[in-house]
Order: C-alpha cells, then sequence, then structure tokens
C-alpha cells in the first residue's frame, strides 16, 4: 500500500485533500484559535515601509540648497531634491510632446521671461493639424507594413478627431511617447547589464518576478508620496510598471545569441562596446523589439489607473464617465483607447518584424523620402489648415475637432443598453442572482471557512507532491508572509474569485483551443482573435460586463473570464499544434478514435504547454479581480483602492501588492515545476 502511494500521484492528491478536509470540519472557527487564524505577527510592516519612506523623503541625507524665494538655505533631503528633480524632467517632456500635438507656450516660458510671454500671447507653439498627424500616422504605417497598416492607422487616427476624442487622445498619446521611450532605455540597459554579469542577473530576477505580478494600483500610493500628483506621477508609476518586461526579453534575447556569433565577432577585431552595440544587440534586435512592443501595451494598460493620481487622458475621461454610470459614454472612449493600443500594437510588431533596410547606394531623397514627404504634408497641411480658420467662425474644424461638435454614439450605445435592460432584464438579473446565490457565495463561504492550517497543507503537501521539499518550503513561505497579517480573509476572497475565473477560463481555452486546433483556418483565425483582444488594456473589458450586470462580483468575475481566457486558448492551440503529425499518423494506424487520440495521445504531449497557458490565465485573473475593486469589492484590490486616501496608504499599498504577488509566484512556481518534471517524463525539450 505505501509502496503504490508513492508511485502513484494520483493516490498522493486523493490522500492530501482527505487530511485537508478532515481538518477543515474538525477546527473550530475561533480567533484564539491558531490553527483556524494566526497571529497578525506582521501587522506593522505596511507601518516600517511608511516610516522608511517618510525618513528618506523628510530625514535622509539632508541638504544645504538656496530657496530663491526666502533668500536663505535650506536643509532638504537629497531623496525629496531628486525626486522633484525627476518630476520637473518628466513634466517638461510629457507638456513638449502635448504642445508639439495641441499647442502652447509652457515649455516655451521655461527659456525665456514669463512677463514677456504675458506681453506677447501670440507667442505660442502651433498645434499639429489633425489631417496631418493622421497623414503621418498613415506614412508609418506604409513604411512599416504596406497599404493595409496604412489604412488602419488612418482610419483610427481619423475615428480619434471625428469623434471629438482628439484633445484626450494627443494627451494619452503624448503619456506613452515619453514613458515608452524611458522605460526602453531603463529596460536595455539593466538588461545588457543583467547579461554581461550574473551576479546582476540573480539579483534582477526577484524584482523583477514581484514588480511583474503586482497589482497596477500597488504602485500608485508611493509614486503619489514620493513624486507628488499629476502627469508626472503617472508616467512614473506606468515606467515603473513597464520597465520589467524590457530588461527580460533583453536578457532573454541575448542570451539567445549563439557562441559562434560572438567567436566571429571576437575574430573581426572587435572590442567589448563593439561587440555589444555592432554584433549582440543588431542580432538579438528581434526580442529587443518585441520587448518594446510589450512596454507599449503596459503603458497604455495603466493610462486609466494613472488616472487616479492626476495622469490626463482617455484614462481620466473613461474613470469619469464610469464613475458617473454614463456607459455610453464609457464606451465610446473605450474604443478610443483600443484603437490607439491596436495601431501602436500593430506598428512595434511590424518594426520588430521589418528587416533592416541598407542604404549604401542610394541618394539622400530616396533615403529619407518618408521624412521629407511628411515634412511636405506637414507644410501643406498647417496652410490649409491657417486658411480654413479664415472661413471657420470660433472652431476651426482643419485643426481640431471639439467633443462637443464632434460625432457621438454615446446616445445609440445608451439607447442600446435601455433596450437590453428592458429586454433581457429578467434573463440577466435571474442569472445574476442564481449565481451569486447558488455558485458565488456558497464558494466564497467555503474559502473564508478554511482554517490556515488547512490551507498549508494544500498547498505545501502540492508543493511537496509535485517539486519535493524545496517546493513545499518555497510555496509555504510565500503564503505564510499573507497568513501572518490581518488581510488573511480579505486574500481568501481574492482567491475564491480568482479560482472561479481560472476554473472557467481553463476549461473554455482548452475547448475552444482544442477545437481551432484541428484546423490550419480555425487555427490563423482564432490567434488573430487572440492577438486583438490582448491588445486592449485591462480595464476595458469592465465596461460591457458592467452595461449587462451592474456593479457586482458578477461583472469582475466575467470580466476576469473573457480576460484570462486568451492565454489559455493561445497555449492550448500552440501546445497541440506542436504534437508531431507522426504520433496523429501512429495514433490513427493504430485504430483509435478521434476523441481517444486527443484524449490519449494529443492532451497528455500538449498538457506541458497548456499548463504554462494556465499559469498566464491565474496571473490574468488576478490582476483583473484587483482592478474589479473599482466596481465595489471585498477584496484586497478593495483596501488597495482605499489605500489612495489614507495617509498611511503607501505601506498598505506595497504590503498588499506583494501579497497578490506572492500568490502569483506560488502559482507560478507549482505550474512550472510541474510542466518541467512533465516535459522531462515525456521527452520534450
Amino acid at each position: 500500500m505505501i509502496e503504490n502511494l508513492k508511485k502513484s500521484r494520483p493516490m498522493q492528491f486523493g490522500l492530501l485533500i482527505l487530511i485537508f478536509l478532515f481538518f477543515y470540519f474538525i477546527i473550530p472557527q475561533s480567533e484564539d484559535n491558531y490553527l483556524w487564524r494566526f497571529p497578525s505577527l506582521l501587522k506593522g510592516f505596511p507601518l516600517f515601509i511608511n516610516n522608511l519612506i517618510y525618513n528618506a523623503l523628510y530625514e535622509w541625507l539632508p541638504l544645504k540648497v538656496w530657496d530663491p524665494v526666502f533668500e536663505m538655505y535650506e536643509n532638504k533631503p537629497i531623496v525629496r531634491e531628486v525626486t522633484r528633480a525627476i518630476s520637473r524632467g518628466v513634466l517638461f517632456l510629457i507638456i513638449l510632446i502635448r504642445e508639439i500635438f495641441l499647442g502652447g507656450a509652457q515649455t516655451i516660458g521655461v527659456f525665456v521671461d514669463g512677463s514677456w510671454l504675458s506681453a506677447n500671447r501670440w507667442f505660442t507653439w502651433p498645434a499639429l493639424p489633425w489631417t496631418v498627424v493622421v497623414a503621418g500616422f498613415m506614412l508609418i504605417g506604409m513604411h512599416l507594413q504596406g497599404l493595409r497598416l496604412a489604412i488602419l492607422a488612418g482610419i483610427g487616427a481619423f475615428y480619434l478627431s471625428f469623434f471629438g476624442q482628439w484633445q484626450p487622445s494627443m494627451q494619452t498619446l503624448s503619456f506613452v511617447l515619453i514613458t515608452a521611450p524611458i522605460c526602453f532605455i531603463f529596460g536595455l540597459s539593466l538588461g545588457i547589464w543583467g547579461y554581461l554579469n550574473k551576479k546582476v542577473e540573480n539579483a534582477l530576477q526577484p524584482i523583477l518576478n514581484i514588480a511583474q505580478t503586482m497589482p497596477h494600483f500597488s504602485f500608485l500610493v508611493p509614486v503619489m508620496i514620493l513624486f507628488g500628483i499629476g502627469d508626472h506621477a503617472g508616467a512614473i508609476a506606468t515606467i515603473i510598471f513597464a520597465t520589467p518586461p524590457m530588461v527580460r526579453l533583453t536578457i532573454l534575447g541575448l542570451k539567445k545569441i549563439s557562441p559562434e556569433v560572438v567567436e566571429s565577432g571576437l575574430m573581426s577585431g572587435c572590442n567589448k562596446f563593439q561587440l555589444l552595440f555592432k554584433v549582440l544587440i543588431p542580432t538579438a534586435r528581434t526580442d529587443i523589439l518585441i520587448g518594446v512592443n510589450q512596454v507599449i501595451m503596459q503603458c497604455l494598460a495603466m493610462t486609466v489607473i494613472a488616472s487616479f493620481i492626476g495622469a490626463k487622458g482617455l484614462g481620466f475621461n473613461l474613470k469619469v464617465a464610469l464613475n458617473s454610470l454614463k456607459i455610453g459614454k464609457a464606451a465610446e472612449i473605450g474604443i478610443c483607447i483600443v484603437i490607439i493600443a491596436v495601431v501602436l500594437d500593430k506598428f512595434s510588431l511590424a518594426w520588430a518584424n521589418k528587416q533592416k533596410n541598407y542604404f549604401a547606394n542610394l541618394n539622400f531623397f530616396q533615403k529619407n523620402k518618408n521624412l521629407i514627404l511628411f515634412t511636405v504634408i506637414l507644410i501643406i497641411g498647417s496652410i490649409f489648415a491657417y486658411i480654413g480658420s479664415l472661413f471657420f467662425n470660433n472652431i476651426n474644424y482643419l485643426y481640431l475637432i471639439p467633443y462637443e461638435k464632434g460625432f457621438s454614439i454615446s446616445p445609440f450605445i445608451d439607447s442600446f443598453v435601455d433596450w437590453v435592460w428592458e429586454t433581457f432584464f429578467y434573463y440577466l438579473n435571474s442569472f445574476n442572482i442564481f449565481l451569486i446565490t447558488n455558485v458565488l457565495f456558497p464558494m466564497k463561504n467555503a474559502y473564508l471557512g478554511m482554517p490556515v492550517i488547512s490551507t498549508f497543507i494544500l498547498v505545501m503537501g502540492t508543493g511537496y507532491i509535485i517539486g519535493g521539499i524545496r517546493s513545499a518550503v518555497i510555496v509555504g513561505l510565500l503564503i505564510l508572509f499573507i497568513a501572518l497579517s490581518e488581510y488573511w480573509d480579505r486574500a481568501l476572497i481574492t482567491a475564491y474569485m480568482a479560482t472561479f475565473a481560472v476554473i472557467i477560463s481553463s476549461i473554455i481555452g482548452l475547448l475552444v483551443g482544442s477545437i481551432c486546433a484541428q484546423n490550419s483556418k480555425l487555427t490563423k483565425f482564432m490567434l488573430f482573435i487572440c492577438d486583438f483582444f490582448q491588445t486592449f488594456p485591462s480595464f476595458v473589458y469592465l465596461i460591457p460586463v458592467i452595461l449587462l450586470f451592474g456593479i457586482t462580483d458578477t461583472s469582475v468575475l466575467l470580466a476576469a473570464i473573457v480576460y484570462a481566457t486568451i492565454p489559455s486558448t493561445r497555449y492550448t492551440i500552440e501546445g497541440l499544434r506542436s504534437v508531431p503529425l507522426s504520433l496523429h499518423e501512429a495514433g490513427s494506424m493504430s485504430g483509435v478514435s478521434r476523441l481517444q487520440r486527443w484524449t490519449n495521445i494529443e492532451i497528455p504531449l500538449a498538457f506541458p504547454h497548456i499548463m504554462l497557458g494556465i499559469n498566464q490565465t491565474v496571473v490574468f485573473s488576478l490582476f483583473m479581480v484587483i482592478l474589479g475593486a473599482l466596481i465595489g469589492t471585498e477584496d484586497l484590490g478593495q483596501v488597495i483602492m482605499g489605500a489612495l486616501s489614507r495617509s498611511d496608504g503607501a505601506g498598505v499599498a506595497l504590503t498588499l501588492g506583494i501579497f497578490v504577488s506572492f500568490m502569483c509566484l506560488a502559482v507560478d512556481h507549482l505550474i512550472r515545476t510541474w510542466s518541467e518534471r512533465q516535459k522531462k517524463l515525456l521527452g520534450i525539450d
């Protein structure tokens, strides 16, 4: 019996579940019982973080700084002076790009006397006409991929203007055009450093793991305290959030370079600097540019979140619309965000996949034809826009179409929402009540009824079965940090919502992916759908579910399911398509049916790959559940949101962000360990 137990994983998991249930039902629910809930030994951890930030900001390493207002030297801590200098620099760049698109004189005022600007109000930086920007987008698309991308970019940019969303769209675009290059520079530099120094890479890995699995909101409060409120604070939070994927992909791209390429560079007489910038980085160009694509998408995903600390643009308008329950207006703004995301995604991917052009035999005009053409368009477009000002009264439509003068589909959307509610209210409400009453509440109560010792038995037991003592200790320590806090119950609510979303998403992804993987045309179509929806900022998924189910847990969970189904479907398709064709033929020759081939051959071989998709599904689900705090939940996300208005919010936000990160890392460790073991057993590289 014991020997069979050692060899059989199903028997081990069965025994583990029995032990879990035994402790689940036998341990009394009492706060004084440490088997039920651990004492809150880490209750003071948020205060510790707050004290560190306070000391750094107000007491650590004071410097004598001249104050021109009071004409005297003052002691100011170096951290505060550095953060304020960074804030000013970032804000200057954002305003500069914003003025290029929308016009103004704020950045000019930095270099001239303010009184002179007041006396010469005519002196302003002229805005780029929307017609010129549309033409510029089309030229970029034509240069990168041809006519199809040019048309897509042109239609997208025209939509932003035609619907009166040009000004907030350009505010958002200016935000991305500043944050993305900074993320690229920092990410590339750290990635190169990590590649060149193994110790640096080892030190970066845990930092990157935590940073990439922390919720968006967790960065906001400490950034707000250190850097203030405004566009610059939102940009800095975005930079912190969006840089890690650039670091990872830079290291990955450089590591993929074959030793022969490095040896060829050295044999050609390259020094270390030349080897890096003339050989290694160009060779890893594709992976690095895919990192740029990920950075852009992450920056756009933060547009709404950054609005909570003062960032202007579409994200701020979307937040206001949702807070006012103006679903039509929110949907209209959400479409604008999606358009910008899709266009920038296509631009960056086309740039990554575009082969490097060589211009040795071309003259100046041939080398710079697109730049020259845009300059001509800029001059002609500006002239026509100026002429248009002579014909239009008050508003020059060739320069800018204001929101109140643009076409709007929000009344149609609102009418559609009303029709949906009037027509399907009974069915939607019945489904909502049934789901909450019969599924969600019982599941929530079941999670809240788990004794902490039972949870540890289940988690550490799973770790031991999958990866031995090492895995058991790792996941146990990650969960222990949460269990010793006062937010254990909140973490359980978060876990219940994420679990429900992961189960449904995994089932849908497995079924849809399995069906599509049988046909090459369906595969291409579904991967296109996954690519398309993956460009959507996560916040956008909340709009349609709020429309259908209002502000309830159902809305949050449905948004999480839709959002998390994307990686589940993609990895299922890719895993099944990676099964060698010879095994398909061998199965068919053995007389098995298509169902038997799927269950006995394809799924077992593809399952390690599918599990990596489920890993992403877990991360996506947790992120959306935390984001659901915007429409009302009782999980960790609600506490993180509440931290934005608390004096001690920085410590609370960072602590709870670490909690969510540790939950992700625990699941990630278990799945990756299991997947690697299965690959070895199956002989898969």
